[in-house]
């Protein structure tokens, strides 16, 4: 087929290459402007706009998809089909109807739950054990579009949002190629269920700060699922400590955000029920094991996450 495919991040990749790999002609990438990015804060382009030049892909990149010479440019690709994964632009309605067979969405949920721009993000925060892919033609309504095929993944306990997020890109990918050939055959998608609807907006940093008192899943389940950004966080003192990585254990009856280190493990108190902090980060240093930053801290008796 010949496609036009929009994405921006990492987990748009792997559905581009497989397009291209597959044979179908995808004559141009939209994605999001060049940003700076690092520590440096040059600015680079997305992960997409890269994958598109080691393809030879022509790119667009608009600040909107209602600017109006990326409607043009559309309509003079003359697709069959628009591919969207993760791009982060709304389309406007006198877009979609612009492709032959509109607008393919790849996304991260089994439709109609977790609509929105954080799926798997929020669903690991619920603590859902199920995730997976769904492809829908896009319509005005956010996500609310009818499907061609869903595919479900399980969600394992440990596993962070970045850890489901990579597994779906990959799994997705097929998930994608499979509902091409759907279209190609002539089948049509079929409307969601109006029940089971549930929303996923974006995960803010005021979202990811850890309330102690909550029960120890909760925690968990905040940890695992705004791993790795926006990061969970909490406050020792006047000083502000990501949480990374958690693990539930039993044991030690401890209040909310007392902590008690020892030579291999930090431990927590919640509202109910102890974690270990497995990694954390402090301002400006890497990563590292919870227990090595209690030493290099210097904790005093009776230090409480706040």
């Amino acid at each position: 087929m010949r496609l036009l495919f929009a994405g921006t991040p990492d987990v748009a990749v792997p559905s581009l290459n497989a397009l291209f790999d597959a044979g179908h002609e995808v004559v141009a990438v939209a994605t999001n402007p060049d940003a700076p990015a690092g520590r440096g804060r040059g600015v680079v382009p997305s992960p997409v706009a890269q994958a598109a030049d080691e393809l030879g892909i022509t790119k667009m990149q608009p600040e909107r998809a209602r600017e109006e010479w990326f409607g043009d440019a559309v309509a003079d690709l003359a697709v069959d089909a628009a591919v969207i994964v993760a791009w982060g632009c709304f389309i406007p309605d006198q877009l979609l109807s612009v492709p032959e067979h509109g607008w393919i969405n790849l996304h991260f949920s089994l439709l109609p739950a977790w609509r929105g721009a954080a799926p798997v993000q929020r669903a690991i925060m619920a603590g859902d054990t199920v995730s997976g892919a769904t492809t829908f033609r896009l319509v005005h309504d956010m996500d609310a579009g009818p499907v061609w095929r869903r595919q479900a993944v399980a969600i394992e306990p440990d596993e962070t949002a970045g850890e489901l997020l990579a597994k779906l890109a990959d799994s997705g990918a097929g998930v994608l190629l499979d509902t091409l050939r759907d279209v190609e055959a002539g089948v049509e998608p079929v409307d969601q269920h109006s029940s089971g609807v549930s929303l996923a907006p974006k995960v803010t940093v005021a979202d990811a700060r850890i309330d102690w008192s909550c029960p120890v899943l909760q925690v968990h389940n905040l940890v695992r699922g705004t791993t790795p950004a926006p990061g969970a966080w909490t406050m020792l003192g006047e000083s502000r400590l990501k949480v990374l990585r958690t693990a539930l254990v039993e044991g030690d009856d401890l209040a909310p955000g007392e902590l008690v280190a020892t030579r291999r493990s930090l431990r927590v108190g919640t509202g109910g029920g102890t974690l270990d902090l497995v990694t954390v980060q402090a301002p400006g240093k890497p990563p590292m094991a919870g227990a090595d930053w209690a030493r290099g801290a210097r904790l005093t008796a009776g230090a409480r996450l706040e």
